[in-house]
């Protein structure tokens, strides 16, 4: 072999090394941006189920010390700081479960004047909340895989970003409200 060549396929090598370290970059960048997306889309979600709840609670529609549990449950949620979110999530669902999973409590609720309405935004709320989780779980899956791969930790490909963190809590909707 000639010094040309040599230098033509070590040229080569280092050309096509490049652009695999400059796509797996590219990659981890684009996890990176589902990740906050689906970090947005699980907050709104969550948002849009408390203020379901608050809706429900304020409606006139339930005795006074269920409108107080769902009210004061929907509150904490969204008061809550980002160390104590999960918690104050997962009781949200808790209180929902107990206050929906009632006796007759739907149908109590679908005869008054505009208690169906409310029930059909609760159910999809609720809906949206156990999706968004999930979809937010499985990008944090995909992502810590990805940042925990040899090449992107010895180039520290994923730069300074955070390790993501699952978010656990207690979505299950109610047994009347149940999707799957």
């Amino acid at each position: 072999m000639t010094p040309t060549m040599i230098v033509l396929i070590a040229g080569l090598v280092v050309v096509l090394t490049a652009v695999y370290i400059s796509w797996r970059a590219g990659r981890l960048d684009r996890m990176h941006i589902r990740l906050e997306l689906a970090r947005e889309a699980l907050d709104a979600a969550l948002m849009r189920r408390r203020a379901v709840v608050l809706e429900l609670a304020g409606s006139r529609l339930l005795d006074p010390a269920t409108s107080l549990v769902l009210a004061a449950a929907a509150h904490e949620a969204r008061m809550a700081g980002p160390e104590d979110r999960e918690h104050a999530e997962s009781d949200l669902s808790g209180a929902l479960r107990a206050v929906v999973d009632q006796e007759r409590f739907t149908e109590k609720l679908s005869e008054s004047p505009g208690g169906q309405a409310l029930l059909e935004e609760l159910g999809a709320a609720v809906a949206k909340v156990v999706y968004s989780r999930r979809f937010y779980n499985s990008a944090v899956g995909v992502t810590r895989t990805a940042q925990r791969r040899w090449l992107a930790r010895v180039l520290r490909l994923a730069g300074h970003t955070e390790y993501p963190q699952f978010f656990e809590i207690d979505d299950n909707p109610p047994a009347t409200m149940a999707t799957e």
